[in-house]
């Protein structure tokens, strides 16, 4: 005769009710982390803070890349790190905000890549690719388990009901954005 497990489910209204937990402290830690972190990178590219290179140079460097009209590109990718990792900081249209840092990681692994890649794992190489990459899983990871309590969309009560299909929906946005992105680039 065989056992049959059964495995407690708790729903995010009970959640709720119990308010907030450690999961949705991680969260709010992971998201503050990367969206600061990827927040930063698109100040650099756009005004050069943070000893950035600024604007005209990150251009160059994307048309350097095979990147075309390098100029409109550089609005896209600085825009969309600045917007993308201050919207996944506070946790504001969370999944949209984790398919802007998908996108833009998933480029960013591919231009790596085309330069003489020298595997995935390069200690003080500046080709590896483990931050784009971890950048990259982490917001997969926000968007599939949302912002948590602790965020504006906590707060707003937004993406209660749908969470993991509004997930899978960004992370498909996100790579479907990216690869149409590098359809345009010449290698």
């Amino acid at each position: 005769m065989t056992q049959t497990r059964t495995i407690p489910v708790i729903s995010y209204a009970e959640d709720v009710e119990e308010g907030v937990t450690g999961v949705d402290a991680g969260l709010l830690v992971l998201r503050a982390v990367v969206g600061v972190i990827v927040a930063g990178h698109g100040a650099q590219k756009l005004f050069g803070w943070f000893d950035g290179a600024g604007f005209d140079p990150t251009a160059a460097s994307l048309a350097a890349a095979g990147y075309p009209a390098e100029r409109t590109m550089t609005w896209v990718l600085a825009l969309s790190e600045i917007v993308g990792g201050v919207a996944l900081a506070v946790g504001f249209l969370t999944p949209l905000a984790a398919a802007a840092v998908i996108g833009v990681m998933i480029n960013a692994v591919a231009v790596k890549w085309g330069f003489d890649w020298s595997g995935p794992i390069a200690a003080a190489d500046p080709r590896g690719i483990e931050y784009e990459f971890l950048l990259g899983a982490a917001g997969v990871a926000l968007a599939l388990t949302g912002a948590g309590l602790v965020s504006v969309d906590g707060a707003l009560g937004a993406l209660r009901g749908g969470r993991l299909a509004a997930g899978v929906a960004a992370v498909v946005l996100g790579v479907a954005a990216a690869a149409a992105v590098l359809l345009l680039r010449r290698f």
